[in-house]
């Protein structure tokens, strides 16, 4: 089969269960209510003089965060991957009952409370004070409190492992390639991180793909490597599609440059990259392309950091972007590497050019996230 040689079709998987599914598993190991299993699970024994109110103070905050929605493609992407492997290796009977794809939706909360618990961190890492159009987890709960529930829940995501009843040596590869992509997820933040306190320094657009397959593109290789491995591929196959999923973070990483350059992202406003001092696709793209624009982009990031959102830097900025057509350059950059990406993934395993169910599905929940050209 050529490489774009593919036909696209309807499936016939029901998206809505596996949804639901999937919030049934987060639910149970971030409930509501604290029973006997959550807490077990989550702290094994405790002395009595522990009460509830002492866990909401690691629960609460959690949960407000994954309450608020979000896409949760991720886990969605995991457990497709895991009923696009075992179609392929022709198990074709209820998929839902399927003991691979039964062990991807347990292992669902691996991907969704790291994505949540990044998220708690990165808003104080960037003194962000909203997220999903609410106030940051720091700002309601203070910083203490919402630093401590985010570290939290990293250690409680793969309480999700211990739960399956699994061999040992598997058991330790879920493991392995948990807390490998957590520490490259903190490395990509710390690459950010460096860049973002130096408004002079303005890295290469290599380094910055660099940091955005380890920051952005860590959960979608993650979500992906579990989908495979559970639906019964080997680790092989389950890195070598680990690794063009990081293409496919990074396509939406670049996709969310350009819009908190243009319309401004969900519940933020435009332009709060630049205030943050963000060095993203498009302005590294431009000092590229105009290197004379370069002391003139620094002064505005240092006026917006020091003035905040409403500074007329801000405006600047994007105006010279604009002009330079750095901003379309980069969206179409990003579109590009999503829509390749996710065809390449699928193309992994499957041998005709008609998609099974599942790959169909990929296809589609990605084709359905982009932007419009």
């Amino acid at each position: 089969m050529q490489k774009n040689d593919y036909t696209y079709c309807m499936s016939n998987l029901d998206i809505s269960r596996i949804r639901n599914e999937i919030e049934n598993t987060l639910n149970t190991f971030l409930p509501q209510i604290q029973g006997e299993f959550f807490k077990t699970a989550a702290f094994g024994p405790l002395p009595e003089a522990v009460s509830e109110k002492h866990i909401s103070e690691l629960l609460t905050p959690c949960r407000s965060l994954m309450s608020l929605g979000g896409k949760r493609w991720r886990p969605l992407l995991q457990v497709l991957c895991a009923m696009m492997v075992a179609e392929a290796k022709g198990k074709n009977d209820d998929i839902f009952e399927n003991p691979g794809v039964k062990e991807s939706f347990a292992l669902t909360p691996l991907v969704e409370f790291v994505h949540t618990a990044s998220l708690i961190h990165d808003d104080i890492e960037d003194g962000a004070d909203t997220r999903r159009g609410k106030p940051a987890a720091h700002i309601t709960y203070g910083l203490d409190t919402a630093l401590n529930a985010g570290v939290w829940l990293y250690f409680l995501a793969p309480t999700a492992i211990d739960s399956l009843n699994l061999s040992a040596d598997k058991k330790c590869l879920y493991y392995s390639m948990f807390t490998m992509e957590l520490r490259r997820l903190h490395l990509g933040q710390a690459m950010d991180i460096f860049w973002h306190r130096n408004p002079d320094i303005f890295p290469q657009i290599e380094e910055y793909q660099a940091m955005v397959q380890n920051k952005t593109g860590t959960l979608s290789c993650l979500a992906v490597l579990l989908g495979v491995l559970s639906g019964g591929g080997t680790k092989e196959q389950a890195l070598m599609a680990g690794d063009i999923a990081r293409g496919i973070g990074e396509g939406f990483q670049i996709l969310d440059d350009v819009q908190n350059l243009t319309t401004g992202n969900p519940g933020k406003k435009r332009g709060d990259d630049i205030v943050e001092g963000k060095k993203s696709l498009p302005v590294l793209m431009h000092i590229s392309k105009y290197p004379e624009d370069k002391d003139k982009i620094a002064s505005c990031f240092k006026k917006a950091q020091k003035e905040g959102i409403m500074s007329a830097s801000v405006e600047e900025c994007i105006s010279i972007l604009e002009k330079g057509g750095c901003i379309k350059e980069a969206f179409e950059k990003g579109h590009k590497l999503v829509k390749s990406k996710s065809r390449e993934l699928v193309q992994m395993f499957e041998k005709s050019a008609v998609f099974s169910d599942a790959a169909n599905e990929i296809i589609g929940l990605f084709e359905a996230m982009l932007p419009k050209v």
